[in-house]
């Protein structure tokens, strides 16, 4: 009997097929080998290239075969949003998984914000909708304050530490201090990521007419930039100097700023951070984050500066206005009414000379043969380069952000399907096949992976984005943080604020006004509602911002000089230093 219900009578006819699967199995040895051979075949055909031996990938596979033993009949259902390296899972490993466990695995792929609205149901309604699900570490400060999500840690030493594999290795994973919460708990397990970052064209860069050109008039070199100053004379220079190369308009700067939920992401995804917005700490500041909240101990207090909050002070309202100013003057007038979406393929075109927010998922389409960034032999023309800094960043800050999917588990799920799909989830993140996941979505989650030949010998046609991942400048790069106590009802108030600024109903500054105070809105019901218990909000008592200023950190006062003088690097000193293991 195929199961197709949730619940627990779906668990119950689960085992019931489960049992009588193992009884077949012990009357038929043949029926243990189906699956044994399905591992050889996978592992021979399609998980490769490894870091592992084929040896030592048959012996996770044989643990994983055995594990799934009680689970076998049983139909399991996860969920992620619809990116490469998902779609990999969904279309490629979920077929595998089935035939080397006999477990049938539907993945399914939706957008990013359905599957915060299936999470939310599930949450509130305590109704099982998915076995398990991949959302963004983003929501770390949802999860451990709500008590809807199992703690990995609880479930990897307890109810699942039966379906745990051996072979796991956490410590390898590069992204687990974004997945655990204040606790010192793991939440949510990383399964892909990726990270916003400069982007810039390396060969017009490099153009010894262009080079002279800029020096000339700036009094320094044409180069990455180290800080917005340094970005926005790159960007007058290419639109308003060069104007043309190859008989094609250009632009010094790409953006988008329709208002649109994707507007949110472009602020809440570290932008205010990049122009020095927060406190110094890693991964996300303390006690003030990149969204401008301060936290007392877990608690948050206050996204208002008159509160303690950072998300209306001047850095921030700096940080609106130069994404502002820059998207008028130096991006392509289509760009205004671009969502995040359709901006994203534009620098692609040839036209865009940099990018100071760039999202690396994007490097698979931007490295396809016959684009006017790709020469003739399939090497890019571009480059990617850390994102430069505001004049209020100080070193020790958080520096750009870092999309991490991650595996999340819900109480609400009966124990028995959560148990086969954690299996699922270790099998799509373990070492026989992370590898080949990488080459494929290019979201890398594993140490042992990027050390690999393999990602040698890939790195020239990814353009910096394996250097980036084997430096130490890497942990500047980091997801929303647990100072963010509800992700889904704070975010949504981002885009909405920041459009107004764009559309010039609101200044900058009343537009912050208005997000900071709405966020401590939203937060002080939440502190009513007791959600998060001790770690709840409690707000501050409003006070004169001035008493703020005068305290150390976030939230810093007004600075004389907001455009200081620029400053770049060569981006072959740069990637010679990620070499030789140092951050810059």
């Amino acid at each position: 009997m195929i199961v197709t219900a949730k619940g627990s009578s779906a668990v119950i006819r689960g085992s019931a097929v489960a049992i009588a699967l193992g009884l077949a199995v012990l009357a038929n040895p043949a029926m243990a080998d189906q699956y044994t051979d399905a591992a050889k075949k996978w592992v021979d055909s399609e998980f490769q290239p490894s870091s592992l031996s084929k040896e030592d990938q048959m012996k996770e596979m044989e643990w994983l075969i055995k594990a799934a033993e009680p689970f076998r009949g049983m139909e399991i259902n996860v969920v992620s949003e619809t990116l490469t390296t998902h779609e990999y899972e969904s279309k490629t490993l979920a077929k595998a998984f089935s035939e080397i466990t006999g477990i049938k695995l539907t993945h399914d792929l939706i957008g990013e914000g359905d599957v915060i609205e299936k999470l939310q149901t599930q949450m509130q309604s305590g109704r099982n909708i998915y076995d398990a699900y991949i959302n963004d570490s983003d929501l770390i400060g949802t999860h451990f304050r709500y008590n809807a999500v199992v703690p990995l840690s609880d479930f990897m030493d307890g109810e699942g530490k039966d379906v745990t594999s051996p072979t796991l290795d956490l410590k390898d994973f590069i992204g687990l201090s974004f997945t655990t919460g204040p606790d010192g708990k793991l939440y949510q397990l990383p399964d892909q990521q990726f990270a916003n970052l400069y982007w810039f064209r390396y060969d017009w860069f490099q153009r010894e007419d262009l080079q002279k050109q800029f020096k000339e008039k700036y009094g320094y070199d044409l180069g990455v930039p180290v800080n917005w100053s340094a970005y926005q004379d790159i960007a007058e220079f290419f639109t308003n100097d060069v104007k043309e190369i190859d008989g094609h308009k250009v632009y010094g700067h790409m953006d988008y700023g329709k208002k649109d939920p994707s507007l949110g992401w472009r602020f809440t995804d570290a932008w205010l951070s990049m122009a020095g917005e927060g406190d110094k700490g890693l991964p996300n500041g303390l006690p003030v984050d990149e969204w401008g909240i301060r936290v007392d101990g877990c608690a948050p207090v206050g996204a208002s500066v008159t509160r303690g909050g950072a998300t209306n002070s001047p850095a921030s309202v700096y940080a609106l206005t130069k994404y502002i100013d820059w998207l008028k003057a130096y991006a392509p007038p289509e760009a205004a009414g671009m969502t995040f979406g359709e901006a994203g393929p534009v620098p692609a075109q040839g036209n865009i000379a940099q990018q100071i927010f760039w999202y690396t998922a994007f490097t698979a389409d931007m490295t396809k043969k016959g684009l006017p960034v790709v020469d003739d032999e399939g090497n890019p023309k571009w480059r990617m380069a850390p994102s430069p800094h505001g004049p209020y960043w100080e070193e020790g800050m958080k520096l750009g952000y870092q999309d991490v999917g991650s595996w999340t588990l819900m109480k609400s799920t009966p124990l028995e399907r959560r148990k086969a799909a954690w299996l699922y989830a270790q099998f799509v993140t373990s070492k026989s096949v992370s590898l080949k996941k990488t080459l494929t979505g290019l979201t890398p989650i594993r140490q042992s992976d990027l050390d690999t030949q393999a990602m040698t010998d890939i790195a020239p046609k990814w353009g910096g984005l394996v250097e980036f991942y084997r430096s130490p400048a890497r942990v500047a790069w980091s997801p929303t943080g647990t100072n963010v106590p509800d992700y889904p009802k704070l975010a949504q108030l981002w885009w909405q604020n920041v459009a107004e600024a764009v559309t010039g109903e609101r200044t900058p500054q009343e537009a912050m006004d208005n997000l900071a105070n709405s966020m401590d809105r939203v937060m002080e019901r939440l502190g009513r509602a007791g959600i998060g218990g001790d770690c709840a909000p409690k707000l501050n008592e409003e006070k004169d911002a001035q008493y703020w200023f005068d305290q150390p950190g976030a939230p810093k006062p007004k600075i004389d000089n907001e455009k200081p003088q620029g400053e770049t690097v060569k981006y072959d000193d740069l990637i010679q230093a990620w070499r030789e293991g140092r951050a810059n």
